[in-house]
């Protein structure tokens, strides 16, 4: 029997690289279309890379054919917070029409099963932690709006033209492949875990935190950081719920359990054991004090639990930064 084939759109990046691996590991063939922008081609190591982007309609009509995936991933977004207020129009473009045109392409070509990569953002500002899924969607930036409107029309979608989805709502993702194969590699780099990996490493002046004058337990922000594995592990559960039939269901992506920007520093500091220079500075704009999940819903829905501790987060990518050899901007 042929293996059942997934188009892993934005395959090349962090995230769908890792969930490639999966993929492969579980008897799928995943196959990545990306255009490179944010993707690295030396990430696609699973299946076929089909370079393209997502808002060339003519391109992607060509790959479906070519491959006819009985599923989709979709990955391919812009996703830094901050570049989204300087510059909506190209988050509008690529992760709202971008994602149009895809679902577009995929329901022609005869695709029942889509999986879509949102985000906590889509909440806004928390009115009670931990957030479930039936918390209030009232994005304060326009990635998270852009996500949200995705959302909205996928559930149309399902409503009306019969294609099934799972839109699966992260909070923090973090960590590396354990073998040190792919790992987070983003340019440039924003992300919490990686700026004070290379910090510790030397490879960067330190340390910037936003606010250290929250309420909160040391007056840093709380995130629940999940490793990329986990979610990887979501995602291709997710495929097998749809393809045996699931319906159309949102659900976080979270471990439950939130950590301060100051106990993160801490917990890097003692995986490393190489304490480097912190500065505390104002507030960023748009910034919540605490993005929690409540992950109950994931549980009896797809049978997901998270496997990995935030100890595991930071030694794989400790492991994968130490060890690899481009440099972070």
């Amino acid at each position: 029997m042929s293996k059942k084939k997934v188009l892993v759109v934005g395959g090349a990046g962090y995230i769908g690289s890792h969930n490639c691996l999966l993929l492969a590991e579980r008897g799928y063939e995943p196959i990545v279309f990306d255009n490179l922008s944010n993707g690295h081609a030396e990430f696609v190591k699973w299946g076929p890379l089909e370079q393209g982007d997502i808002r060339d309609r003519a391109r992607l009509d060509e790959v479906f054919a070519k491959h006819k995936p009985d599923a989709v991933l979709h990955f391919a977004a812009l996703i830094e917070v901050g570049e989204s207020v300087k510059n909506p129009v190209a988050f509008y473009d690529n992760n709202v029409i971008g994602a149009l045109t895809l679902l577009s392409a995929a329901m022609d070509a005869g695709v029942k099963a889509f999986v879509f990569s949102s985000t906590c953002a889509t909440y806004g500002l928390p009115d009670s932690v931990p957030m479930d899924e039936t918390h209030k969607q009232a994005p304060i930036n326009p990635y998270g709006r852009t996500k949200f409107i995705v959302e909205q029309a996928l559930k149309d979608y399902g409503t009306y033209k019969g294609l099934k989805s799972v839109m699966l709502r992260y909070f923090n993702a973090a960590g590396a492949d354990f073998e040190g194969r792919i790992g987070e590699w983003h340019t440039p780099e924003t992300h919490a875990i990686p700026l004070a990996i290379e910090a510790a490493l030397g490879r960067r002046q330190g340390f910037k935190v936003f606010g250290d004058d929250y309420d909160t337990r040391d007056g840093t922000c709380v995130r629940d950081y999940i490793h990329v594995l986990d979610l990887a592990d979501a995602h291709v559960r997710a495929v097998d719920y749809l393809l045996a039939g699931g319906e159309t269901v949102e659900l976080n992506l979270g471990t439950g359990t939130g950590t301060t920007v100051k106990e993160l520093l801490g917990a890097i500091s003692a995986v490393s054991g190489k304490p480097f220079p912190v500065e505390y500075v104002g507030r960023r704009d748009g910034d919540s004090t605490t993005l929690v999940a409540n992950n109950d819903k994931a549980k009896a829905v797809l049978g997901w639990q998270p496997q990995y501790t935030l100890d595991d987060i930071i030694r794989s990518a400790w492991d994968w930064h130490s060890r690899s050899n481009h440099i972070l901007t």
